[in-house]
């Protein structure tokens, strides 16, 4: 009889532990709490490893061709001038653009079309409960029924309440002290195909990023300690943006304009997930839910599908679950510590409060542009993994 698993979460983490669980034989479920498969989503990059591992999938090659078109990172003052840019195509590697930069939403539904084929999805369910019987984990479901698993994987965001449910007040995050909005709005006749970022005073900016399907994906951060922004209504999240970004300068005025009519606002006060440990019986973590390193990491994307892909060999490498459970936390640790040892002071640094602030910001940035530095800073700015190595599961995937 095969292993039953239950899966909670259909995003990236989520599918792709599916994809790679029922490719290995096991009974898979995911549930997940929308009432259906949720498209959308700002720009994420898979980089190293992670890529290896859509190789694997034969998904690489679909996601470069589902990719945005970015093409490069560039830093802007209020005429719209580029004050110093880092195009990919001219590094020779990974820079703060990546060559594969693709919607979040879009990479959830390749792997997500790929899986449903081997898996099954129920949408419009969540946990309600998890308790440890013989041999199994019995789940308490919203709409009722209890099923028996041999393995629950908890695949939910940094605010799981799975995750809480079976690990309460374990999670000790650490709050990055940015606050990030991020919508889409009608694209212009002046937007091109790089990253644009704009430094305003007291810590904000706007970025500006193309995608491929005729809009563009803005972002409004300020940098400040968090105050429960997170827990406000839309529309006082909305509000307070207004009231930030009003006299920004630039493209403030197109961007709350069509902060108006959005229909993908997301609003966050950025905090890292910080886990003792990421399994509990037979009950284990994985993406966001167990690691969160935010979007300051700059690897997200990249965890989530090297941690599916890492759990869901280990699970079918062992006979028993605690120590296919054990390898996946210890091969995992290294990456994800990495990943998140983002220093603090990076935010404020990246987002200056002051004009002196960002004219130093601008001259740093336009003099390791320049040809023959920038490939150094650009590894710098797109940071080093410390990923585990693939290369033992070379029989697994096969």
């Amino acid at each position: 009889m095969s292993v039953r698993v239950l899966i909670t979460g259909a995003s990236i983490a989520g599918n792709t532990t599916a994809w790679w669980l029922a490719h290995h034989g096991f009974d898979v479920t995911v549930v997940e709490k929308a009432p259906e498969f949720r498209d959308g989503g700002q720009n994420v990059d898979i980089r190293g490893v992670g890529r290896e591992v859509l190789r694997r999938m034969n998904l690489e090659q679909t996601a470069l061709e589902h990719g945005t078109g970015e093409v490069g990172t560039a830093w802007v003052d209020e005429d719209g001038e580029t004050v110093a840019e880092f195009i990919t195509d001219d590094l020779s590697q990974d820079g703060p653009t990546a060559e594969m930069e693709i919607l979040r939403g879009d990479l959830a539904r390749l792997v997500y079309e790929a899986a449903r084929e081997k898996a099954t999805f129920r949408f419009g369910d969540s946990v309600e409960g998890v308790d440890e019987i013989d041999n199994a984990v019995r789940v308490t479901f919203s709409t009722g029924p209890m099923e028996d698993y041999d393995v629950v994987i908890v695949a939910e965001g940094v605010g799981s309440s799975t995750r809480e449910l079976i690990f309460p007040n374990e999670n000790d995050p650490r709050w990055m002290d940015l606050t990030i909005a991020y919508f889409t709005i009608s694209k212009d006749a002046d937007d091109d195909q790089r990253w644009r970022w704009y430094n305003a005073t007291d810590g904000r900016s706007i970025s500006l990023r193309p995608d491929m399907v005729g809009t563009t994906r803005a972002m409004l951060s300020v940098q400040q300690p968090p105050g429960g922004e997170h827990e406000w209504s839309l529309e006082e999240q909305k509000r307070y943006l207004r009231e930030r970004f009003h006299d920004a300068g630039w493209q403030a005025d197109r961007v709350l304009e069509g902060l108006q009519r959005t229909e993908d606002f997301y609003f966050d006060v950025l905090r890292q997930v910080r886990m003792p440990r990421w399994s509990k019986g037979r009950v284990v973590l994985t993406g966001d839910a167990a690691w969160c390193a935010t979007p300051i990491a700059g690897i997200g994307a990249t965890l989530a599908v090297t941690g599916a892909y890492v759990l869901a060999s280990e699970l079918h490498r062992h006979s028993d679950i605690q120590s296919a459970l054990e390898a996946y936390e210890n091969a995992m640790r290294p990456m994800v510590e990495k990943g998140q040892g983002v220093p603090k002071i990076a935010p404020r640094l990246m987002n200056p409060h002051s004009k002196l602030g960002i004219t130093l910001l601008h001259g740093a940035l336009n003099l390791v542009s320049k040809p023959g530095i920038n490939k150094i800073a650009s590894k710098l700015l797109a940071g080093e993994q410390e990923a585990p190595d693939l290369s033992i599961y070379d029989n697994e995937h096969c």
